[in-house]
This record gives structure tokens, sequence and C-alpha cells, in this order.
């Protein structure tokens, strides 16, 4: 069962036009056959066998792994973390994360016999991010190229004040960073490392707009919740890198929160955020810091942030947490958690949809689905994952709302979803739409 936590949380995103009261009786309902359809139907089989959506929705694939791109290199594999900017000229940018190991060269960017970049970080990796622009209006795709080169494993990440945060969840020699990727850059870029982001199996981030205190996950099973507090917001990348503790409770384990009101928190120093072994949870575990079971998918709402631990709880099926971050402090809840991964399956990339549903994706051991939770908590589905091998990852929405971008990551697709999606605000039409031209 999924614990019930008595307490509201409201939810607002980028350009959600509606708060979200989540009914946490309901929140994680694990979905079923039989159940009710959701607020935009039932999902209907593909007869191509890639993903099941409701009647009126369709999909368009937008790139594959192994094709070429515009500048000559070609799309590599394992596409994650997403985020969608505004373009110039009424076009969209995609700036997608490709989470390939040191060494894969038959998934990395490299056609055969061609050589890495002069600006790649480290001419051995293959991981990187790509920039995929498109028709602001038919989200057909208008071209595509190699933005950063040369980085290990890069997962997920975040949209921020000056472009696309990638994540490198990895830490061999000289990895173990987050990059800053403009979404202008039509070439290869010089990297742009943030070491004051700290070394260390980065996740995802997310940016305080006013503050510019970047908030960072760990996917580590012993890993911690960090801040990156700039000492002045205009000089976002000087400052000092902390981890969160709760307290009166030094290294406790969230995993086994026991909790029914929030927490207070405070933020303990990380003194080497850049150290040459992968340190940095263990200096903050030595001040106290939280334990967060794989911290994933993480987004900011009014003030607060939302985060996963993937692997945290009872069962091992994941939580949710909702800081409300305080001056030096602030406070942590638990928000719900799966006791059976029946009803939840390890929470992964979660967002918020424009008309304010939570929209999110799991990284678990069951079918990958697309979900959605109503103001009113009804789960439903978005869609479904027909070929079950392959994960979810990168779910974002265009600046308009028009369009659901997610990758299908073993199978290296990157697809755009439009149809009748409610209204800002509003619930779903109940029209039905063509396939796009």
């Amino acid at each position: 069962m999924v614990r019930r936590i008595p307490r509201r949380s409201f939810l607002h995103i980028g350009g959600a036009a509606a708060a979200l009261a989540l009914p946490l009786s309901m929140i994680f309902a694990r979905r079923t056959r039989s159940r009710a359809p959701g607020r935009l139907g039932p999902l209907e089989p593909d007869p191509a066998g890639i993903l099941d959506l409701p009647a009126g929705f369709t999909y368009r694939i937008l790139e594959r792994a192994g094709g070429g791109m515009d500048d000559g290199y070609r799309v590599p594999g394992r596409p994650d973390g997403m985020g969608c900017f505004p373009g110039p000229s009424g076009t969209f940018v995609l700036l997608r994360n490709h989470e390939v190991s040191p060494g894969d060269k038959a998934k990395g960017p490299y056609k055969s016999g061609q050589r890495a970049p002069a600006e790649a970080y480290d001419a051995a990796s293959m991981g990187g991010v790509t920039r995929l622009v498109l028709d602001a209006s038919t989200f057909a795709r208008v071209s595509s190229n190699l933005v950063l080169a040369g980085t290990n494993v890069n997962c997920a990440g975040g949209v921020s004040p000056w472009g696309w945060l990638s994540c490198e969840e990895n830490v061999d020699d000289r990895h173990g960073y987050v990059f800053l990727c403009s979404a202008t850059a039509s070439a290869v870029e010089a990297p742009r490392r943030l070491s004051g982001y700290g070394r260390f199996y980065h996740e995802a981030a997310v940016v305080d707009g006013a503050t510019h205190i970047a908030y960072l996950t760990e996917d580590r099973a012993d890993g911690c919740f960090y801040r990156f507090k700039p000492a002045d917001p205009a000089a976002p990348f000087q400052g000092k890198l902390q981890a969160l503790s709760v307290v009166g409770h030094p290294r406790l384990d969230t995993s086994a929160w026991a909790f029914a009101a929030p927490r207070e928190i405070a933020w303990v120093d990380i003194d080497d955020p850049d150290p040459k072994d992968d340190t940095v949870r263990k200096q903050a575990q030595a001040r106290g810091a939280a334990v967060i079971r794989r911290g994933e998918g993480i987004c900011s709402s009014n003030g607060a942030v939302y985060l996963c631990a993937t692997v945290g709880g009872p069962a091992s099926a994941g939580q949710i947490f909702r800081l409300l971050p305080a001056g030096d402090g602030g406070t942590l809840e638990l928000v719900a958690q799966s006791t059976d991964r029946d009803e939840l399956d390890s929470p992964d990339n979660l967002t918020v949809a424009p008309w304010g549903d939570v929209v999110m994706v799991e990284d678990g051991y069951r079918e990958d689905f697309i979900r959605g939770l109503t103001v009113d908590g009804k789960v439903y589905d978005i869609a479904r994952n027909a070929r079950s091998t392959s994960e979810l990852t990168g779910v974002c929405f265009s600046p308009d709302g028009k369009a659901l971008f997610v990758n299908m990551q073993e199978d290296g697709l990157t697809l755009a979803v439009t149809g009748p999606f409610p209204e800002p605000g509003g619930a779903a039409a109940p029209r039905r739409a063509g396939v796009p031209g």
C-alpha cells in the first residue's frame, strides 16, 4: 500500500497555469486494467508497437539513434533527460542528454573513422548533449547537432536561466560534473564545467530563478541532497556547495522516515566539492547530512522543491519529498511513499503539465507508463511503452503546452506526442484530433 501522509501540497512549475492540490489518499494509486478511463481516455494499442496512446493522440518520431545529424555526426544512443526552450524564428529547441558509458563507441556520436572534435571534454568518452530544433507549429524536425561532447553517462539535468544543465552520473577521472549547455549552440561548444556544483554521481538539477540557488540530486543508494548557494545571484557559479541535514537527527536515513509533520532542516558545508575521489557524500554525512536513497527526479514549484528517492521507503520502491526552503533552513516533509511495487514502482522523472496535473515516469521493474495525476487525485495513463525493454526518459512539455516530449532510451527514439491535451487549467477536450501531417 501507499503510505498516506495527511497533508496537502500545491505544485506549480514553469508555465503551469494552475496550482495542483494532491489528495495523498489517492497519490500513486497503481494502474489497473479494470479501472475507469482517465481524463484522456483509455489507451489504445499502437499498431506499430511503439507507444500506446488514448484515442485522438498521435506521436511523431523526431529522431532515431544512429541517424545523421546536420553537423555530420550521428544521433547518439541512450537519450535521457531533456529540456525544451523557445527558439528563434518560430522554433522550439530540445536539449537532450545521452547516457552513454565510457568506451561505448557503438552508441556514441561518431561515425566509423570520425574523430572527436577539438572541443570534446574527453576524446575517449561517448556521452554528451544534442540539440534538436523543431518547427513550433508542427513539431516537425528542422535540424539537429552535437552541443557537448566527451562527457560520461549524461543522465538527467535541468532547465536553468542560462541554458541546459547536463549532469554526469559517473566519477571516472575528470568526470562527475554538471555542464552548462546553450540552447543556441548550432555546433559543438567548448565545455563549460560547473565545478562548484560538486563532483559526484549527479542526477538532476533545478535552479531557483530569484536566488539562483541550484538544488542537486545524487543517484547513489547512500547519496545526499545538495544545494549550491551563490555568494551573489549576479555571479551564480561562485559560492558554496552544501548538503541537507535534518535538525536533531544527524545522518538520518530518509528511507525510514517516521515523521508525520515536516521537519526542520539545515545545510552543512562541503569543504572539498571537487575531490579526487568520490567523497562528497562522505564529507556531507560526516557533518550530519541526511541519506537519500537514489535521488533522481526533481522540480520546483511556488518556492517548493520536490524530489524523488527512487529506491527509498519500506519496499525500496520510491518516495517523494517536499522541501520548503527558508533562508539557510526550511522544512522537509514526506509527501508519499510506496510500500508495494504494484502501486508505485520507483518514480524517476517528474514534471507538472501546463494544465496543472503531475506527469511522471517510473524506473522500476514493471511496464513503463507516462502517467498523470489530477487535482482531485485521479491517476490516469497518458502513454504506455509498447516495447517493454525500453525505459521512458526525459519527459517534458513544449513551452506552449501543445506537445509532450519523451525518449525511449534503449530503442534510441525521441518522440513528440500531440493531441487534445487539456487547456491550461482546464479539462481534456472531448474532441478527437487527427494525425499530424
